[in-house]
């Protein structure tokens, strides 16, 4: 969302002669549209620097016209309703071919290959338009083409944005025929992509429809949030990496988001600020080089004195060894959120299945249980387990656009029991060194929350907020406690790691030079080693030339210790 100083003033632009109340008008409604919240009169003339009577007259004159409501409740201006009844009809009238145009035009140009948005008709999707810039060596769609649904790209982005009940009867009608030897036609593993595909914000077909050809799409929204279209880009795998790929599919996310008028966009910005002028600490270095699409969940296993961490949207469970710098992976069919170690051996981790445990060795997942069997649209996210080896876990929706996240606990014997909700993006979690405050983050609403816990009965008192991130720094993620009782929270586009006292005061910013720290965890022989994960999914390619290390596992040694972290007691 653009500030009030990204407002362009009336006096800044083009106007033809006698626009210039008019363009006073308009600048009035941009920036109460812009606020965060509603604006008092004294807030508008401070941030317009219109004299007092200038205001009260436009005031009442976009009260007039039902395009600015007053509240006298509270004395507040906010947009009207007439607002939103001129944008429903726009959008009934909305030209989706005329709309993507300078989109197609301009990524086929960029990408040199195939560009087409298609829309959903009769349970195949439709291209409806189409730009092709990929040479005689190319793959060519003709407009009117139709394809298969679970095979294609924008197949794929259209059913994954779909709602469960159309995504079932969809699947349902139609055929999952196999094409290629890469088509997906077992249904659990189609559910899956699919999961992913919503959760990572576009799909891939590596071949699943035409032999040699990749392609990657990504959805369009109307205004009520509903998929309508998905715009991709097509060509042959032997110049067009699975990398390159996810590279175009967050050019791709852009476009789409620019073709709806970013009507229904996830709320988890594709967006990254600059690298600060002031660089990495010295102390942090990268000692795992990965480039993983969302590394999250570090857990140091002190019994191994190895790290494991997952990679969210390429599922997989790995095993750092920092002594030798050699990393084993255990790749997963569904998306994993979390990796904790278990009393009884083995491995505990979240997936989309809910909570199951895992041998890393022969990959086999025992699925134990799914506190939201009943909420396919729901993922797990962080995880972590208290002194009495119960397991703490957050979930979230798949595309993180909706408040339908909660917090449960998980006794060793696997009963479940909602602890508190709604949440967007449930996040890090810890406790205080006495056990007696368990810290837990709603990256979504910026804010890092503090509840009295009784560690002996794993109850939790009222929740209070400990921190409030402000959105220029970044947003909230992982979080570790240290055995000073200071917080250290991951800052997702923040290009950093902030400490918090107990009090909930910053005293310290650990620059990284990543700008999506996602996760924190202390070991090492002396647990003094801050290991920190990182992702480079939805980085723009420009920050990304800034920031080649995005994906890999950072490290710092830190004067402070950290804690040995709990296994779960199953």
């Amino acid at each position: 969302m653009a500030s009030e100083a990204d407002v362009l003033r009336p006096d800044e632009r083009d106007l033809p002669g006698g626009a210039a109340a008019l363009a006073k008008g308009l600048y009035l409604l941009d920036v109460i549209g812009e606020r965060e919240t509603p604006a008092r009169f004294k807030d508008l003339q401070i941030a317009t620097g219109l004299p007092k009577a200038t205001l009260a007259r436009m005031l009442q004159t976009l009260v007039a016209f039902r395009l600015v409501r007053h509240e006298d409740r509270d004395n507040t201006y906010r947009l009207g309703h007439r607002l939103f009844e001129l944008a429903h009809r726009v959008w009934e009238t909305f030209d989706l071919r005329g709309a993507a145009a300078p989109q197609l035009e301009r990524l086929a140009m960029e990408a040199r290959e195939t560009v087409a948005i298609g829309t959903l008709d009769n349970d195949q999707i439709v291209y409806i338009e189409q730009r092709s810039q990929g040479g005689p060596f190319g793959f060519r769609i003709e407009v009117g083409r139709r394809a298969p649904l679970h095979c294609t790209a924008g197949g794929k982005a259209l059913l994954a944005f779909s709602t469960p009940h159309e995504q079932r009867a969809i699947l349902h009608r139609i055929p999952v025929e196999r094409f290629t030897a890469n088509t997906l036609v077992d249904p659990d593993s189609l559910m899956a992509d699919l999961a992913l595909t919503r959760a990572r914000g576009y799909a891939i077909s590596n071949g699943e429809h035409v032999e040699g050809v990749v392609s990657v799409a990504a959805p369009v929204f109307d205004h009520t949030g509903k998929a309508i279209g998905a715009i991709g880009i097509f060509g042959p795998s032997s110049r067009n990496s699975i990398e390159r790929l996810h590279g175009f599919g967050r050019d791709l996310m852009e476009a789409a988001r620019l073709i709806s008028g970013n009507v229904g966009a996830p709320s988890v910005s594709i967006h990254s600020r600059k690298a600060p002028v002031r660089g990495a600490d010295a102390s942090v270095e990268c000692v795992l080089p990965w480039n993983a699409s969302l590394a999250e969940g570090p857990f140091w296993s002190i019994e191994e004195q190895r790290l494991y961490w997952v990679d969210i949207l390429s599922p997989s469970v790995h095993r750092f060894d920092p002594s030798s710098g050699t990393n084993e992976t255990c790749q997963l069919p569904r998306l994993v959120s979390s990796v904790i170690g278990r009393q009884g051996g083995g491995l505990i981790v979240t997936t989309t299945e809910g909570v199951e445990e895992l041998d890393f060795a022969t990959k086999k997942l025992v699925t134990r249980i799914d506190p939201e069997a009943l909420q396919p649209e729901n993922r797990f996210n962080d995880a972590k387990c208290d002194a009495a080896g119960r397991l703490w876990a957050g979930t979230m929706s798949l595309d993180a656009t909706r408040q339908s996240g909660a917090l449960y606990r998980i006794s060793p014997d696997y009963h479940w029991q909602r602890m508190d909700q709604p949440f967007t993006i449930s996040n890090g979690l810890d406790w205080s060194p006495d056990g007696r405050t368990f810290y837990f983050t709603d990256s979504g609403a910026g804010c890092i929350y503090a509840y009295p816990f009784n560690p002996e009965t794993g109850a939790l008192g009222k929740r209070r907020l400990f921190a409030q991130i402000d959105p220029g720094d970044g947003r909230p993620d992982g979080l570790t406690v240290d055995a000073e009782g200071c917080i250290w929270s991951a800052l997702w586009d923040g290009w950093c790691v902030r400490r918090f006292d107990p009090n909930g005061r910053m005293v310290q910013d650990l620059r990284v030079p990543v700008p999506r720290p996602t996760s924190v965890a202390f070991g090492g022989a002396n647990m003094k080693t801050l290991f920190i994960t990182s992702a480079r999914v939805r980085v723009p390619a420009n920050i990304l030339s800034e920031a080649p290390l995005s994906g890999g596992i950072l490290a710092a040694e830190i004067g402070v210790a950290g804690r040995p972290p709990h296994l779960f007691g199953g």
